[in-house]
């Protein structure tokens, strides 16, 4: 690789660390072609990106957007997951791993702080964000259905009555 070529994806890799919250590093040594571009494909249907990085260059672009601690986790063959939705990734990554033994989570960056697998598999059991969404949504309109409800009840046993009246 050329100079200006490793210095366009140092770039690249920064790049990655700064527009997402969420960045899980994994080993993926032992995986096929396919199984890697299933991999690709689910991530990419969760909105979520994964790239082979070479470790020397993973490092490089982490010093240079101010994440030290990371160095640690670049070492064998280390591919990176990366989306805005850290729970969506944090699923669709677990979700992979447990599917395939070859494929490891090694730890992450959440949010430009470094975290380890066990926070990564916390964080895959917690509901996503539009499931969220969808619960908070349930709960305002349960309180609006039972306000319709009892303001129609009054007019319903009012009708009820006079039918029965206009029935005699």
């Amino acid at each position: 690789m050329k100079r200006s070529e490793k210095i366009e994806a140092v770039n690249a890799i920064e790049q990655v660390y700064r527009n997402n919250n969420a960045v899980i590093i994994t080993h993926y040594h032992g995986l096929t072609v396919s199984q890697v571009s299933k991999l690709r494909k689910n991530l990419k249907e969760n909105g979520a990106g994964f790239k082979v990085l070479k470790n020397t260059l993973a490092k490089i672009a982490a010093n240079n957007v101010g994440l030290k601690e990371v160095d640690s986790l670049f070492k064998g063959p280390v591919g990176v997951a990366f989306s805005t939705d850290s729970v969506s990734i944090a699923k669709a990554v677990h979700k992979f791993a447990k599917e395939n033994d070859a494929f490891k989570v090694v730890g992450g960056i959440l949010d430009n702080n470094v975290v380890d697998s066990a926070i990564i598999k916390q964080l895959s059991t917690l509901p996503s964000l539009n499931e969220l969404r969808g619960s908070i949504v349930g709960i305002i309109q349960a309180p609006a259905t039972k306000v319709a409800a009892i303001l129609a009840a009054p007019a319903g046993q009012l009708a009820r009555v006079i039918s029965a009246y206009a029935k005699k």
